[in-house]
């Protein structure tokens, strides 16, 4: 178990120096942030002084050091626009992004589950079909779409729901179900597709032979043989969770890390953007990580097979 935990570990740290690496040198090579930060007509001499400020006139490979030896020292710099520490400054957006996320990772946790299980149980039912069509709507409808018919039908002709902001727990109930939508859709077809695909082993055939109830042999034997594969794609799903967090929060503007990377983005304000985008590498490796120790929990063959 240790060397295998050690062996993920491993890997996932020479993956973090790769995004380290990638993010910084991309920053550089998307344009001059003086050209975007400063408004149009200002005089050389004044540019150039900015450009000193943020030590933007060093050579790229002193740039990328100072950048490395922040890092490890826990000094990100300063954002170009506000002035301020980048890491004050997430540490106001981060609250609304941890908010909105815990609600759609439990909204698709909490239904997806039981929606695919009933599926399974019911296949060939008129509930179990409806479920698969919901699913199969929640999956191939993008994000972005959604929001935006979430927002014409509850906000603008039902007024029931508000169309951006963060005030209130009803600020985040639309963008947690345009979040939720697509991890929903996938634990509902993996729940139903792994639990059939269990239920026809021999193991559940015997067990029903000596007597269990049905309730027995499914809760207790075959949706422990069908949990990998579900919980494959919740970390899956939750990494691409953390990415599309940024689509989500942009529409509805609830004042996170998503539309801060945005508007980073747009502005060339590299320490912001460079931020961001480790912090969003960080939690897609953490949760790979985890996902990977899952697996040797509930299946310990898998430390095996990995060696």
């Amino acid at each position: 178990m240790l060397e295998f935990l050690a062996r993920r570990t491993l890997g996932a740290i020479a993956t973090m120096l790769v995004v380290i690496a990638a993010v910084f040198f991309a920053t550089r090579l998307s344009g001059n942030a003086m050209d975007y930060m400063l408004p149009p007509g200002v005089d050389i001499a004044t540019k150039q002084a900015m450009v000193e400020r943020f030590g933007l006139d060093q050579p790229i490979w002193v740039q990328f050091f100072r950048f490395v030896q922040g890092i490890f020292s826990g000094e990100w710099g300063l954002g170009l626009y506000e002035r301020r520490s980048v890491v004050e400054i997430y540490a106001e957006r981060i609250p609304n992004t941890l908010q909105l996320f815990a609600y759609a990772l439990g909204l698709a946790v909490v239904l997806g589950l039981p929606l695919g299980v009933v599926a399974a149980l019911q296949r060939k039912t008129v509930l179990g079909s409806a479920i698969m069509a919901i699913a199969f709507v929640g999956y191939a409808t993008p994000n972005f779409v959604l929001a935006i018919v979430m927002i014409l039908v509850f906000s603008f002709n039902l007024h029931w729901l508000p169309s951006s902001g963060d005030a209130t727990p009803l600020h985040f109930l639309m963008p947690a179900i345009v979040l939720a939508a697509p991890m929903l859709a996938e634990i509902i077809r993996f729940a139903r597709n792994s639990l059939l695909d269990v239920m026809g082993q021999d193991y559940l055939r015997t067990a029903r032979a000596k007597g269990l109830p049905e309730r027995l042999v499914i809760g207790k034997h075959a949706l422990r043989n069908a949990a990998i594969p579900v919980v494959t794609v919740i970390g899956l799903q939750v990494a691409g969770m953390v990415a599309r967090c940024v689509l989500v929060e942009a529409v509805f503007a609830t004042k996170g890390v998503g539309d801060l990377i945005v508007f980073a983005t747009i502005g060339r304000d590299y320490p912001v953007l460079q931020f961001g985008v480790i912090l969003i590498a960080g939690l897609v490796v953490t949760t790979s990580l985890i996902v990977d120790v899952l697996y040797s929990v509930i299946d310990p063959r898998v430390k095996v097979i990995a060696s």
